[in-house]
């Protein structure tokens, strides 16, 4: 049984077409990531490391302190984690701090506070209660705040934003049940009818949905004479009429997360309300989110941080063979990954904050990266440290408790950060999506050329654009810095280890990741787009490349201010000795893999040629269709919406 999608019926290229339209076109500031995967290592993009005028900091400090008083008196993530809800005292008292306004100007009553101190903040709220985090994340970094700071009237701000800085809980709703990456299909229809839209649609998966009271609703509007029409976003009183949260829903991890399920039945929103002409509602997401990402890398970063804690305290306690489990290389090489990949996470968020506050450069790629890597590398340090503490990191904190042991939450941390490799672009898709703007100068020059398309004079107008495109660009990819012994000298003081060579190292990989990147497309043309496991690797190398740049950069910032430069070089050496070894990997499987065998087998599975295989266990699941109906039309469920005033 299967669920019929209320979607339109899009083939591939036109919801390639939708996600094209929705991207930022043109690059109007420098930027780091983007350089970088041309083949130009542009250090100076970065160094010397930028920094915050003392007042912002003095600003964000005190905020801090506040919040580490409050969690560390009202925050009982244990009965977070049994009663899978934050209490609505926690609530109130986060809005009394205005930990809801951290990103919103003092002008609307929000803290005005920088990306970096924003990002501070998640980090410490995130390690009280990862639900906590998730709550104040989804409400300012994806909610109605950020969107109305970049696109709304002043009107919409005047109405909102006070509300957002202390009293209200927003939330943002995109995805539907047969909607998830691919929006083209989106099937919520908000049709014009005077001075208002009427919304009709299902959504799935709206983080703080449950309790909001404000909501960025993205539908599509039908075209029409003089009417561009195109998915649009609106804010949206959560208390409508015709607003039904017909579900909590429950996860493996993130227990306290308040999302749910909203169904929206002939709801009334004033034409005011509309964010942004009508068609814009992707790039408005697309933008939000070039900054908005940077909280879950937030988030993964105090997560290592407590790893490392724990690592820490743990190794030196337990012994085995006469012998603390540190000393043991075994042990102690995944205690070392976790404080080096703490390190350059941590370096990583810094300098991606740091250059969103300067505005100076685009950091799409950047915080792109910051939450591809941050996830995936928070997700094996928090593995790790589930193998480190052995039996007692699979078992659970209150059982721990309960026998007379200290409640380690190890396994609760394994299950809350997997979801963070899907949130906000599952990894796939992040690949995808960095992979696009890291070719972007290439398709620029050369995208009628291998666009099937377009006819013989495009294409030869393509080809001669590109001839002089490549003729400027492909000498400048064999020779560079990263060849001269004595360059980046300032980065080998005396007395500590030499990152001169590493950042040497990203300089040559760089332009031999460029060089691969033009051989393909050379090789492949049209198809490159199809080379998902090659484009997936391209990246990966790329936010290697970054976490050592950004490691080495901030070693010698925190050298020069005389705080822990040494320790902060051993870190980074140790980080980048280990990422050249995964970058070397990740280069061998650029042209040796079994991408080719894989969809074989693939199709194999899809055909039912190894049914067989499958033999031999019962399917615990449950009946019911994949993907649940999403037909609009009244609800027929109770409403589970519950505002926390």
């Amino acid at each position: 049984m299967t669920a019929q999608s209320a979607g339109p019926k899009v083939s591939e290229r036109e919801a390639r077409q939708v996600a094209e339209a929705a991207r930022e076109q043109h690059w109007r500031k420098p930027s780091f990531a983007k350089e970088l995967f041309l083949g130009r290592f542009r250090l100076d993009l970065i160094h010397p490391h930028p920094t915050l005028p003392p007042d912002a900091v003095q600003r964000g400090e005190e905020f801090l302190g506040k919040l580490a008083d409050f969690l560390t008196a009202h925050v009982d993530g244990a009965r977070i984690e049994r009663e899978a809800r934050v209490p609505d005292e926690v609530v109130r008292g986060l809005k009394e701090l205005g930990a809801f306004g951290m990103k919103i100007d003092a002008r609307y009553g929000g803290l005005g506070l920088t990306q970096v101190y924003y990002n501070k903040a998640l980090a410490l709220a995130g390690s009280a209660s990862p639900a906590i985090g998730a709550l104040l994340s989804a409400h300012q970094s994806i909610g109605v705040p950020q969107p109305l700071k970049l696109f709304g009237t002043q009107e919409q701000k005047d109405a909102f934003l006070p509300r957002c800085a202390r009293t209200d809980i927003s939330a943002f709703l995109l995805t539907e049940p047969d909607v998830g990456s691919d929006p083209a299909r989106l099937a919520t229809t908000a049709v014009p009818d005077g001075d208002e839209y009427v919304i009709d649609g299902v959504k799935l998966w709206t983080t703080n949905g449950v309790v909001a009271d404000l909501l960025v609703v993205m539908a599509r509007v039908p075209a029409g004479e003089g009417r561009k029409g195109g998915i649009t976003a609106f804010v949206v009183e959560a208390d409508s009429p015709g607003i039904t949260v017909e579900n909590r829903n429950a996860f493996m991890g993130l227990r306290g997360l308040e999302n749910g399920v909203t169904r929206f039945h002939q709801v009334r929103v004033p034409a005011a309300n509309r964010i942004g002409p009508e068609g814009a509602g992707l790039k408005i997401a697309l933008t939000t989110l070039n900054t908005g990402r940077l909280s879950l890398p937030a988030m993964c970063a105090g997560a290592g941080k407590w790893c490392l804690k724990i690592a820490r305290e743990w190794s030196a306690a337990r012994e085995q063979w006469g012998r603390p489990i540190a000393e043991h290389e075994a042990v102690g090489a995944k205690i070392s990954f976790i404080a080096a990949t703490t390190f350059a996470l941590e370096s990583v968020l810094e300098l991606a904050g740091l250059m969103a506050d300067e505005d100076r450069n685009d950091i799409r790629i950047e915080a792109a990266l910051a939450k591809l890597y941050g996830s995936e590398m928070a997700w094996r340090m928090a593995d790790e440290l589930v193998q480190i503490r052995g039996g007692r990191g699979f078992e659970t904190a209150d059982s721990l408790a309960a026998r007379g042991e200290r409640a380690v939450p190890a396994e609760q941390l394994l299950r809350d950060l997997r979801i963070n490799r899907i949130f906000e672009g599952s990894t796939e898709i992040m690949h995808l999506l960095i992979a696009r703007e890291a070719v972007d100068a290439h398709l620029s020059v050369a995208g009628d050329l291998i666009d099937p398309g377009k006819n013989l004079k495009e294409k030869a107008r393509a080809g001669a654009r590109a001839g002089g495109f490549y003729a400027r660009w492909l000498p400048q990819l064999v020779t560079g810095p990263g060849q001269l012994p004595t360059a980046y000298a300032q980065f080998r003081p005396a007395g500590h280890p030499d990152l001169a060579t590493h950042l040497r190292y990203v300089e040559r990989s760089a332009r031999r990741l460029a060089r691969a990147t033009f051989l393909a497309m050379s090789r492949w043309q049209g198809r490159m787009e199809t080379k998902q496991g090659f484009l997936g690797r391209v990246v990966d190398i790329g936010a290697e490349l970054f976490a050592m740049s950004a490691s080495c950069v901030r070693a010698e910032m925190l050298r020069a201010k005389g705080q822990h430069g040494r320790e902060a070089y051993q870190l980074a050496d140790a980080f980048c000795r280990q990422a050249r070894i995964r970058i070397e990997e990740l280069f061998g499987r650029l042209w040796t893999n079994t991408d080719a065998l894989d969809r074989t087998v693939v199709r194999g599975v899809l055909g039912g040629a190894y049914t067989w295989l499958e033999q031999g266990v019962v399917d615990p699941s449950g009946d019911g269709p994949w993907i649940a109906d999403a037909t609009p039309g009244p609800s027929t469920k109770a409403n589970v919406h519950r505002p926390v005033r």
